[in-house]
């Protein structure tokens, strides 16, 4: 006999008006399946969706949003889905620090990507879901579009020195964050050499030679990070999975730049009127 198609049909109404509950409902919709993901992993989970069709970057803004989600988690252990592209190197501290001062027990669950800087702030978390769609990569920064190993090399500082010398800050304080978070993370149980090894291979060119490198959940773990692999038919995975496709779906209809969610709490940054489509 076929499965009964319930999801997401209760016999009860929803609690808010018609009309209100018709127009947010593709809102209350993903709250319902937050709650359900919740409930098998008996953890908070909290949402940070950057639209990469809209080339969303963490900034100085997402601090007060991952705030406001994170006033409603408490002190519970709680797993931030996140996907991006990456950003601002000072914001992802930003948020890295305010994540640290809130919780003590966090995982940062990937289920398509979440790139450069976004990498970074997974370097905060116990340990980082992944299943067989889920990308890391490569967090060297980048100035001016340029790849910072390229811009600390002595032909730059002869042409540019200021430009040299950014590059050269912007590189080590990516660097020394990666290896303070690692050491006191999800690598405390291994020697400072490990984390250098680790800390060498992602923020530079000698394992990746490209920024948009692919780093998948085999490579995360031989490298020496700290993954939890969920294959495809997992239960989790495929509800993870279809919440990102809720995601990815509403903002492209509705050209949101990012979206912060929680199972009670959610906003959505559009994209600014008149910007062209990519």
């Amino acid at each position: 006999m076929a499965r009964e198609e319930k999801f997401p049909r209760t016999t009860e109404l929803p609690r808010q008006s018609p009309l209100f509950w018709v127009e947010q409902k593709d809102r209350y919709l993903r709250q319902l399946l937050i709650r359900d993901i919740e409930e098998l992993t008996s953890r908070r989970l909290v949402i940070y969706f950057g639209n990469r069709f809209e080339n969303a970057q963490i900034d100085a803004g997402d601090c007060a949003m991952m705030a406001e989600l994170l006033g409603d988690v408490g002190d519970q252990p709680f797993d931030l889905m996140l996907e991006t592209n990456g950003g601002m190197t000072d914001a992802t501290e930003g948020l890295i620090s305010l994540i640290k001062n809130l919780a003590t027990d966090f995982r940062v669950i990937v289920v398509n990507a979440a790139k450069s800087n976004g990498t970074l702030l997974g370097l905060a978390a116990r340990s980082i879901v992944m299943g067989a769609t889920s990308e890391l990569g490569p967090i060297e920064p980048l100035v001016q579009g340029i790849p910072c190993t390229v811009l600390t090399e002595p032909q730059i500082a002869q042409q540019n020195f200021p430009l040299h010398m950014f590059g050269q800050y912007a590189l080590k304080q990516t660097v020394t964050l990666a290896k303070t978070l690692l050491s006191a993370g999800m690598m405390s149980d291994k020697t400072p050499a490990d984390v250098d090894a680790v800390v060498q291979k992602l923020a530079s060119r000698d394992a990746y030679f490209s920024h948009g490198s692919v780093i998948d959940h085999k490579e995360a773990a031989a490298i020496g990070l700290a993954v939890e692999y969920l294959k495809p038919d997992d239960q989790l995975w495929q509800r993870l999975w279809l919440l990102l496709c809720m995601y990815e779906h509403d903002c492209r209809q509705s050209r949101y730049l990012k979206v912060f969610e929680g199972r009670a709490r959610s906003t959505a940054i559009a994209v600014p009127i008149g910007t062209p489509k990519l």
